[in-house]
């Protein structure tokens, strides 16, 4: 009998333990609650700060410049003087350059004496014409009162008119072009001096020109941002010169997907982190252009991306040490609520037209329908479907089904 009592123990326990080993597990997952709480819809992207109105002092003319006394983030008042020009200082002349200089004299000189000729025959012929012009003008005079009377024919009247009006004419021209002569002359003597006191004035860099200066002025009153010209030098018309502004009216530049961009207005709330500062600064979006541009992305896609201009509304002495091109991250606000009923977007996935979450009730998963309203990249709001407290199983897999018995992680 014992021998017997031992074989149906063994057998019970074979039995026990194929039983256990082919009864269902329940399967290990995460729980999370569905509460209440505030929650927003953001969109981040990297910005850079700049000044509201800057400006770009030029020269206006050709010049000089003298070695600037300003620095970067000197602070400087409308009227001052922002930088002095002087005329252009001659160049050095080598052994080439002497001799073309020297060609340009005597070709200079050459157009002198070949206009004061011209001057001199033009007076001539100008001195010819006045005397027949004299001539043919007095004997129209006599000559009128006897085609009256009827002593000398129409016909030599008529002649006599005409040769004056000739001469009158040659006269006229003889004139104009002893005028022209001369101003040739006056021309060709500039010339003449012109290349002589380039060939004769050595440049010499280290001297300073007294006369023709020409003072800019800062327009405003602000703080350099940007010397473009430290050094003193040669400047062209409209070179710039220096960059100011008022650092005190600073707005971020942040450029945002087009998708993105269509959901923000002017007002929208946005606040700035990682600036460097211990707590976000608020600002509001002034501007959203109203064209976009393509961009390549870091991974090499393109992507259409839209400038959106905001404005610093935090009190300036939490922001005072920002300055112009500085770095910040850009939060834009596109909807928030305080108390909102919301779940772990990761429990969210679809079944069929709908959203669905595994809830956990009695050790089972059960699957529910659920309605959502806002959503962000962590949690969205439940509108319907689910109740306060009740455990969802975030990032389900394959392994749970409706009805499947579960056990919650430790």
């Amino acid at each position: 009998m014992k021998r017997w009592l031992w074989i149906i123990l063994l057998i019970a326990l074979v039995l026990a333990g194929a039983f256990l080993a082919m009864r269902p597990q329940p399967v290990e997952v995460t729980a999370a609650p569905v509460t209440r709480g505030p929650l927003r819809v953001t969109v981040e992207e990297e910005g850079k700060t700049r000044l509201r109105d800057r400006f770009e002092v030029s020269a206006p003319v050709s010049g000089y410049l003298r070695r600037p006394r300003w620095k970067e983030g000197d602070t400087v008042r409308a009227g001052e003087v922002a930088a002095v020009l002087e005329p252009l200082r001659a160049q050095v002349l080598d052994a080439r350059t002497r001799e073309q200089g020297e060609a340009r004299l005597n070709a200079a000189e050459a157009a002198r004496r070949v206009a004061e000729a011209r001057v001199s025959t033009a007076g001539q012929q100008a001195r010819a014409a006045q005397a027949d012009a004299s001539y043919w003008a007095g004997q129209l005079q006599r000559e009128r009162p006897l085609a009256k009377s009827g002593d000398i024919p129409q016909d030599r009247l008529s002649r006599t008119q005409s040769e004056a009006a000739q001469t009158e004419a040659a006269l006229r021209a003889a004139e104009t072009a002893v005028a022209t002569a001369r101003a040739e002359v006056e021309q060709a003597r500039a010339e003449v001096e012109a290349a002589r006191t380039a060939l004769l004035e050595p440049a010499v860099h280290h001297k300073v020109q007294t006369g023709g200066l020409v003072t800019v002025r800062w327009p405003v009153s602000g703080r350099i941002t940007k010397l473009l010209k430290e050094s003193e030098g040669v400047v062209a018309a409209g070179d710039p010169l220096v960059e100011l502004g008022n650092t005190r009216a600073l707005e971020v530049e942040v450029e945002v997907l087009s998708v993105d961009a269509v959901k923000m207005a002017p007002g929208t709330a946005v606040e700035f982190t990682r600036w460097g500062g211990d707590k976000p600064l608020e600002g509001r979006v002034r501007v959203v252009e109203p064209s976009g541009f393509t961009k390549i992305s870091a991974l090499g896609v393109e992507e259409q991306r839209v400038r959106v201009i905001a404005g610093i509304t935090s009190p300036e002495q939490e922001w005072v040490r920002l300055g112009h091109g500085y770095r910040v991250e850009a939060v834009f606000i596109l909807w928030s609520g305080e108390k909102v009923r919301q779940a772990p977007a990761s429990a969210l996935f679809r079944s069929g037209d709908q959203w669905s979450v595994y809830v956990i009730e009695n050790g089972h998963a059960r699957r529910k329908a659920v309605q959502l309203g806002h959503r962000n990249g962590l949690a969205a709001e439940i509108v319907s479907g689910l109740s306060d407290g009740e455990l969802v199983i975030p990032h389900p897999d394959e392994t749970v089904e409706d009805g499947k018995q579960v056990a919650v992680k430790k």
